[in-house]
């Protein structure tokens, strides 16, 4: 099955001035604007962040409209650098669509999300580094 075609939802490495941007995004994106992802929480991880659910928290983030003739690509290489296989059970991110707030206007779209997978997850919630300002740009 071919997943929808919505714009990405990026928090970390790959937000403007960090080091995946412009290695990932650079030629493949249409737009890019500030937006806010609910009802998560930020972890820091080794090099990159994870996002868990969680009620109540917020992420800052871009939201990435890829170019029509790039989607596929662009698609295929955020997998892999996500290191995500659709049902594999070591994943250690799930790609999944959920609602985020564009900044500018307070619109909300379905984006790609890519979120801790359930046991990195369970284990973030228990021992992991939260970045409480929910925005790896600040992490300090």
């Amino acid at each position: 099955m071919t997943p929808a075609r919505l714009p990405f939802f990026v928090y970390g490495t790959l937000r403007p001035g960090e080091v995946n941007h412009d290695l990932f995004l650079r030629g493949r994106i249409r737009s890019e604007e500030p937006a806010r992802l609910a009802d998560a929480l930020l972890y820091d991880g080794p090099g990159y962040p994870y996002a868990v659910e969680e009620a109540g928290g917020v992420i800052a983030g871009e939201l990435v409209t890829p170019r029509a003739e790039a989607y596929t690509e662009l698609l295929a290489a955020l997998d892999e650098l996500e290191e995500y296989a659709p049902g594999d059970p070591r994943n250690l991110y799930e790609r999944v669509p959920r609602e985020v707030t564009r900044t500018a206007d307070g619109t909300s779209v379905p984006a790609w999300v890519y979120l801790a997978a359930p046991p990195v997850a369970t284990r973030l919630r228990t021992h992991g580094k939260l970045i409480e300002s929910g925005d790896w740009l600040s992490r300090g």
